[in-house]
């Protein structure tokens, strides 16, 4: 387990709801890679990620999945990339990542807590 932090650290955490509206392959990643837009409505409006998700994700099935995303860190070059939000899930002990995503439809930009 990590370092506990204070409610008051987690809530500078800007976590928001978002649909995927755009995924290609980032071929000069040298970890397979997707390049994904995630549209956070609008008041975050659309964010560009480089994830390394391609165990259980592609272009098909990520089209229109709703994810969670980290939309307030600084913007970094990924192979290329701008990569502007850092999308969630959990990692198994084989690196495959698993998107964590809403139980039911909501509307994008809404706030996690």
């Amino acid at each position: 387990m990590k370092e506990q932090i204070t409610y008051d650290t987690f809530d500078k955490v800007d976590i928001r709801l978002g649909t995927v509206i755009s995924v290609k392959k980032n071929e000069k990643a040298r970890k397979p890679s997707l390049v994904v837009e995630v549209d956070f409505g609008s008041e975050i409006g659309i964010k560009q990620s480089s994830a390394q998700i391609t165990h259980y994700y592609n272009e098909e099935n990520l089209l229109g999945k709703q994810v969670i995303g980290v939309c307030n860190f600084p913007e970094k070059n990924i192979a290329g990339v701008k990569s502007q939000v850092l999308i969630l899930g959990s990692i198994d002990k084989e690196g495959k990542v698993t998107l964590v995503h809403p139980s039911q439809k909501a509307e994008n930009g809404l706030p996690i807590a």
